[in-house]
């Protein structure tokens, strides 16, 4: 089964908590304090793996939270740091946020290794509270939450040449008759319902990876057939190959056909129809090619390269090749990353430390480092407690609050942990 597209929730490990502790050392008058500091919450990586093809596997399993941290213990030993968890995707995924559209990663190596949603940071214990005044602290902190959110992982095969062109021309018998690849053929339209990918090894040992892009039709950028689910596959190619029925056979012109398929790749992306283009007249062999070849040559023979050529038969292939292998030398990469419109749409990022809103006689606080502090914060302590009132005060909570209208015996809600106002 071939998955180009998946939706998944990762969530970093959260950090383990410190300890609270108190030495009783011989010799050692009022002995100290000796919390430890909790682990480090594991980290949820991806790594880049040439060997797998398709998203498959995520679309069984699509949460993923990583290992937490161990809490910190007496003694000042600090707890274990969780482990991170890897999950393998395909070379050629392009890793979003979900809910803002955010580049996170372009997997484009093998081995290459990207956190996704990093591990919180362990809680401090009270031996790191210790000053000069306050020798004995109570204090110590709960494990920060790790990082989670919804990702879109979105796989675009990377390939050096690209075969494109309307259903039934012949690609999916080229493509066999070049490289080790076995697709499948058949005489109807729509035969190839995934991508597939070859190797073309030369007699010099030089070799390139080609790639079969099924389904363009006109409209395909809109998303009429198979085209709109696998034109972004042609977006990492460097090398175009349009193949054409140059016979006729299915009674279609094939300088309509060209230029359908022309503005196709246009609208999807510009960059597409600037890329370098081969054009390929298939099925040489049958009667009546020769006087549409000779219409193509006049038409478009001083702009492009056009190779006469028979999948079939093997007619002309050889000579194929061997320009594409001179050429991909001289064509240098596209940009790792080309992004449809619709995906540049970003979260607008406040400025503000907090925010309040207000519902009856709740008011609600929001921001993302006032609801850390309430999550690492130890309640059943109550030197946690004090700590987080001042935390409250030199963020201006206090203040903000006061603003706001609130009064003694409202409701304040951070981080889903409820106070009374006092």
């Amino acid at each position: 089964m071939f998955y180009d597209r998946a939706r998944i929730y990762v969530k970093g490990g959260d950090g383990g908590a410190g300890a609270v502790a108190f030495r009783r050392e011989k010799y050692v008058p009022e002995g100290g304090p000796s919390g430890g500091d909790g682990g480090r919450g594991g980290n949820i990586v991806f790594i880049g793996d040439e060997g797998l093809r398709t998203l498959v596997d995520f679309r069984y399993k699509r949460h993923y939270k990583g290992d937490r941290g161990d809490h910190g213990q007496a003694k000042n030993m600090t707890g274990r740091s969780g482990e991170d968890s890897e999950l393998r995707i395909p070379v050629g995924t392009v890793v979003l946020d979900d809910e803002s559209g955010e580049l996170i990663a372009d997997i484009t190596e093998h081995g290459q290794r990207v956190v996704v949603a990093a591990g919180g940071r362990g809680g401090r214990g009270n031996a790191r509270f210790m000053s000069n005044t306050n020798k004995a602290p109570t204090l110590a902190e709960n494990g920060e939450p790790g990082v989670e959110r919804w990702l879109r992982l979105e796989l675009k095969l990377l390939a050096d040449v690209g075969l494109v062109g309307f259903p039934n021309v012949g690609k999916s018998t080229l493509i066999s008759k070049v490289s080790a690849a076995k697709p499948k053929i058949a005489d109807y339209h729509f035969t190839t319902l995934i991508p597939n990918l070859g190797v073309v090894e030369l007699e010099d040992g030089q070799s390139f990876v080609m790639a079969d892009i099924p389904g363009l039709i006109e409209g395909a950028h809109t998303g009429a057939g198979l085209g709109h689910e696998f034109l972004r596959h042609t977006e990492r190619t460097r090398l175009i190959l349009h193949v054409l029925d140059i016979s006729g056979s299915e009674e279609r012109d094939p300088l309509e056909d060209l230029r359908i398929i022309q503005e196709e790749l246009r609208q999807y992306s510009p960059e597409l129809a600037l890329r370098p283009v081969i054009i390929v007249g298939n099925k040489i062999d049958i009667p009546g090619a020769e006087e549409h070849l000779q219409r193509l040559k006049e038409a478009v023979g001083d702009q492009q390269e056009i190779f006469a050529v028979s999948a079939a038969t093997g007619e002309g292939l050889q000579a194929l090749i061997y320009r594409i292998a001179q050429l991909l030398p001289d064509i240098p990469a596209p940009e790792i990353f080309n992004l449809p419109a619709e995906h540049l749409v970003t979260k607008v990022q406040s400025d503000k430390r907090f925010e309040i809103s207000k519902e009856e006689d709740l008011f609600i606080v929001s921001g993302k480092e006032i609801e850390k502090h309430v999550k690492m914060t130890f309640f059943e302590s109550e030197a946690g407690v004090y700590r987080l009132q001042n935390i409250l005060k030199a963020m201006g909570i206090d203040d903000a609050l006061k603003a706001e209208g609130i009064q003694a015996g409202d409701k304040v809600e951070i981080a889903g942990v409820r106070f009374d106002w006092e």
